[in-house]
């Protein structure tokens, strides 16, 4: 694929929720490059996922917000170039859900059982917890477009577990008054912060450009945003390490039952 015209870029964004605050959010960043940078900028959002590996890996997108796994499939799978962290939740963790009436003590005990996960792409609604049950075979793998979805199967006991970050679950459990649930299992690793990233297709001065431009941005516009300009991004090394482990044990993930180990 050839480089995108430098008369234009398009920014790629997550979000979770079908409305035009992304839109909103990202707007003074999107009209201050267009103005520096002297380009058509476009905001194009993704509300899942599935939809944003999709453009990565199509390299459809210049500049990307990203969350940690998104950004270490862009990193390792589509050659993206970190640039800054973005704000939230430090130092959130992976974590598996239940009804804190359900009687299951420990990940073992999921064997046979229907769980929901995230979209591929989310680290800690995906592949940390695959990872984790690595070795077991579950009855169903209900794949939920959000994290409020998620907790949604739970609460009506269409699964019986689900996973998403420790943030994820602080902000949507007050959507369910009278829901009671409770942690099952939590990650041991610290999920890294997501990231800004640069298509590697754009040539090294536009690059350069680009990350000068987003480095000296106004604090305002940055925290609308919601990036940091004065900080190194994310290692996501042990992340990218995961999602290559995650890949072949997951081929099965939408058969009934869903062996989560590699095919013999």
């Amino acid at each position: 694929m050839s480089p995108p015209s430098s008369g234009q870029l398009t920014i790629g964004v997550i979000s979770f929720e079908e409305s035009d605050r992304s839109v909103e959010q990202y707007s003074e960043l999107k009209n201050y490059l267009g103005s520096v940078l002297k380009s058509l900028v476009e905001l194009e959002p993704a509300y899942n996922e599935l939809k944003a590996i999709d453009q990565i890996k199509r390299k459809r997108w210049d500049i990307v917000f990203a969350p940690p796994g998104l950004a270490a499939i862009a990193i390792s799978q589509a050659q993206y170039v970190p640039l800054f962290p973005t704000e939230g939740a430090l130092k959130t963790r992976s974590v598996i859900i239940v009804l804190k009436d359900n009687p299951i003590e420990n990940l073992n005990q999921l064997a046979g059982k229907t769980i929901a996960l995230g979209q591929p792409g989310s680290a800690t609604g995906y592949y940390l917890p695959i990872y984790n049950l690595y070795g077991l075979t579950l009855a169903e793998v209900r794949l939920a477009a959000t994290p409020k979805n998620v907790l949604e199967l739970i609460a009506n006991r269409e699964v019986a577990a689900g996973a998403m970050s420790l943030a994820e679950f602080n902000q949507y459990r007050s959507k369910f008054p009278g829901v009671r649930f409770r942690i099952l299992h939590t990650d041991s690793h610290i999920v890294p912060s997501g990231a800004v990233l640069v298509s590697s297709d754009l040539d090294p001065a536009q690059k350069d450009q680009i990350r000068e431009t987003l480095s000296k941005v106004s604090p305002a516009i940055a925290s609308s945003a919601g990036y940091i300009t004065n900080a190194p991004p994310p290692d996501y090394q042990y992340l990218i390490a995961v999602v290559d482990r995650v890949v072949p044990i997951a081929e099965r993930i939408r058969q009934k039952p869903a062996p989560l180990y590699e095919q013999k």
